[in-house]
């Protein structure tokens, strides 16, 4: 049995995500052959050197579900693409690049967070390519601590300000690029998460007929995907 999860967004502010989180890894994931977790785990990361006691003891929890034999993936976000090699390390997991292509059920399948798949919101796609340039990376992760601060602050207030001003279609992935990377890729589904609209949408693809599973988000309720002998199964349960 594979897991799949994403955009927990885990901070201090949300206890029961991470009440609800930690009691899903030591149950549903302690059974599982591997936890993909697929962007935006933690709600800000300003880098590795800057972790809280918080976010130390999520680190130590996976670290503890590794141990016990589950392997644990991990893809940046838009909210945590600073994660870097030193968590990983503590937490036991390996970092996946975005995209990422594995074999599930003997399938193969493309896995990505879905913040780039978002091309009609051009204003960010613009902002991605510059904050994920190596040398913008470089400079992020050597600012003083309080200036990563102020700055994630201010993008976190500008995210949110900006996405409820954006229409639907805008925050949403666009199909033609849904189509482009499916096809350039050769795989018949997609998995990704970011949207925070969990569905199954099947589509014509160089004359096939695809899938996309969109993941849901931790906020009113957790979601997984499973997937096992029974195929693709995404499910809801409470975050209490």
């Amino acid at each position: 049995m594979i897991l799949l999860i994403s955009d927990l967004h885990l901070e201090e502010e949300r206890p029961d995500i991470t009440r609800a989180f930690l009691h899903f890894l030591d149950t549903r994931a302690r059974h599982a052959e591997a936890l993909y977790i697929l962007g935006d785990f933690f709600e800000v990361w300003i880098g590795d050197d800057a972790m809280t006691p918080f976010q130390q003891g999520i680190a130590q929890a996976l670290r503890r579900l590794a141990d016990s034999g589950t392997r644990i993936y991990l893809m940046h976000g838009n909210r945590d693409f600073l994660l870097g090699k030193a968590f990983c390390r503590e937490a036991g997991c390996t970092l996946l690049g975005d995209p990422h292509v594995l074999p599930l059920n003997g399938e193969k399948t493309l896995l990505m967070h879905g913040d780039s798949l978002c091309t009609l919101d051009i204003g960010y796609q613009k902002m991605r390519r510059l904050l994920r340039n190596p040398l913008s990376l470089f400079i992020l992760r050597n600012l003083p601590l309080s200036t990563r601060h102020k700055l994630a602050r201010k993008l976190r207030s500008e995210s949110r300000s900006k996405t409820r001003m954006k229409a639907s279609d805008i925050v949403d992935v666009t199909p033609d690029e849904v189509q482009r990377v499916m096809a350039r890729h050769g795989v018949k589904t997609l998995i990704h998460g970011h949207t925070h609209r969990p569905a199954v949408h099947e589509l014509l693809v160089d004359g096939k007929m695809v899938r996309r599973i969109v993941l849901g988000d931790w906020d009113k309720q957790g979601w997984a995907l499973q997937v096992d002998e029974n195929g693709f199964n995404q499910s809801a349960f409470a975050l209490d």
